[in-house]
């Protein structure tokens, strides 16, 4: 994959440039990467070649939120109890 695909404005190798920068603003720089994406774009390949390419340093703060980035998103479970408010919640046991 061509790095200018991955990362078109250079923001992740730059946020890699930055000394002393924090999980917040890497987090804030990952999200303007991601918005930069066409709207189909599978990012997790590209996620994936942005470690292999930047990652080496396991320490710096954007490769967490990049690793972050692989991990499935918490799904809520359909099965689990349910808010019930109003009226419909003070009359449910009578």
């Amino acid at each position: 994959m061509d790095l200018t695909k991955a990362d078109p404005k250079g923001l992740i190798r730059e946020s890699y440039r930055i000394e002393g920068i924090t999980a917040a603003e890497c987090r804030s720089i990952f999200m303007d990467w991601a918005l930069s994406l066409p709207l189909d774009a599978d990012t997790r390949p590209v996620v994936l070649h942005l470690l292999a390419t930047y990652g080496g340093d396991k320490t710096h703060p954007m490769t967490a939120v990049l690793q972050a980035a692989l991990e499935p998103a918490a799904v809520k479970d359909p099965s689990g109890p349910k808010r019930r408010g109003g009226r419909a919640a003070r009359f449910a046991d009578r």
